[in-house]
């Protein structure tokens, strides 16, 4: 590999573990039935804060209350994946444009 091309790799390096890291300091919201259910998750996927609406349900439904929380949940999960495929996704396309490379 030329030393242009390392350079080139180098650089990738850097601004996809700085795209890495500011997607882990971002913050995503979930919510499910109707925002009865809100949920918070910061890009490395961690719970940072539930809300549920009491109001919204029957106490004696803990059926329904598990339900919402899972959709919530995977609410915000699927924005987390999404968002990640867009910003990590752009490198992999420079590389395609690299010979030797895919």
């Amino acid at each position: 590999m030329n030393p242009g091309m390392i350079k080139k790799l180098q650089q990738m390096q850097k601004e996809m573990m700085k795209a890495q890291k500011e997607l882990e300091a971002s913050i995503f919201y979930g919510s499910a039935g109707g925002g009865a259910v809100k949920v918070e998750f910061n890009g490395g996927k961690e719970m940072q804060k539930i809300e549920i609406d009491e109001e919204a349900f029957d106490p004696e439904d803990l059926d329904m209350i598990q339900d919402t929380i899972v959709a919530a949940v995977n609410d915000c999960m699927k924005k987390i994946d999404e968002e990640t495929q867009a910003t990590m996704g752009q490198f992999s396309q420079g590389l395609n444009g690299m010979p030797g490379m895919f």
